[in-house]
């Protein structure tokens, strides 16, 4: 059995006992035999019931879907633009998605009207970003990444005037708490409403890894394989992009795992997109897991996950960093 099969067992069952621990563990513990007994129907205890099928459990799909989306999008990114350091907000879509947000916060709008301005936000801002290169008719990589830059600071210079003109009172702790992530408002609802879509643009990279394989080559090695370059490239982005924009729907800005997982799954598997990809989605969804687990347990008030990934994420890429200049 190869190191990949075998990364890819521990990943799943590390998993599985995280799931388990994660509906375990909170203001109100359970034991995880009973938990296992509320999920097999053989526990009718109400409260546990509640508990794990209505707060917990769609609160820990939501943390698996969103931190598999991030890093599936970042892999990707981080491939096509054949850039390490490119991330799931380099084309502004976290930013635009924020401005969608706060807009709607700052009107009154409820949740709802809230998702769907920060999934539209997302998709402007990347139309935005798309469009600056055919305004200067310069389509090259560099061009484009340049403009997410203007977009991004764009954006923030809007998010800043917009929480200028909340009110402080109630408004403005709503968007700096959008800002920094949360999955405290995970419904099934919210699930049913984004999870078709990340589904569909997951399967749909996973599908066309091996052609991300080939634009990390560089365009004149890709066009001699015979890809059709232009097509790809806007199909890749245009899905990761939907996968960020949804994430962010789900549960506001969460920052470093689009950026740091793709980096620990090349370090574990090599830089192979046929197989970097899958561990990457289950790596990034078992980090934002132990994020959310941690954020709701380690104080009485909640933590923001954007604090928590911060605070981890930044030293584990740094210590990633090192690590590859040992191993090269």
């Amino acid at each position: 059995m190869s190191k990949y099969h075998v990364s890819l067992i521990l990943l799943t069952v590390m998993l599985v006992i995280l799931c388990l621990t994660a509906l375990s563990v909170g203001r109100l513990s359970v034991l995880l035999v009973d938990v296992i007994d509320v999920l097999l129907r053989q526990n009718n205890d109400i409260t546990q019931q509640n508990v794990i099928f209505n707060l917990r459990l769609p609160r820990i799909l939501t943390a698996l879907l969103v931190g598999s989306a991030l890093a599936i999008a970042g892999t990707t990114y981080q491939g096509v633009f054949r850039n390490p350091l490119v991330s799931p907000d380099l084309l502004g879509v976290s930013g635009g998605a924020c401005i969608g947000a706060s807009t709607a916060i700052l009107f009154g709008f409820g949740t709802v009207f809230i998702q769907g301005f920060a999934f539209f936000g997302g998709l402007l801002a990347v139309t935005l970003t798309m469009t600056l290169p055919k305004l200067v008719r310069r389509e090259s990589m560099i061009i484009l990444v340049l403009s997410g830059i203007i977009v991004g600071g764009f954006m923030g210079a809007l998010l800043g005037l917009i929480k200028y003109l909340a009110d402080p009172e109630t408004q403005l702790a709503d968007i700096v708490y959008w800002q920094l992530g949360s999955l405290t408002k995970s419904t099934y609802d919210n699930l049913a409403a984004f999870a078709p879509v990340m589904l569909i643009t997951s399967a749909i990279l996973f599908a066309l890894r091996w052609r991300i394989n080939l634009l990390s080559l560089g365009e004149r090695e890709a066009k001699l394989m015979g890809a059709n370059i232009k097509l790809e490239r806007n199909l890749m982005i245009f899905c990761s992009t939907l996968l960020t924009a949804s994430a962010v729907c789900l549960s506001g800005t969460i920052g470093w795992i689009g950026l740091v997982i793709p980096h620990l799954a090349r370090l574990l598997i090599g830089d192979n997109n046929l197989r970097t990809l899958p561990l990457a989605a289950l790596i990034g969804a078992l980090f934002l897991l132990i994020i959310d687990t941690l954020a709701r347990n380690v104080h009485i008030q909640e933590i923001p996950l954007g604090i928590l990934t911060g605070f981890i994420g930044a030293p584990f890429f740094a210590w990633i960093l090192i690590k590859q200049r040992v191993l090269n």
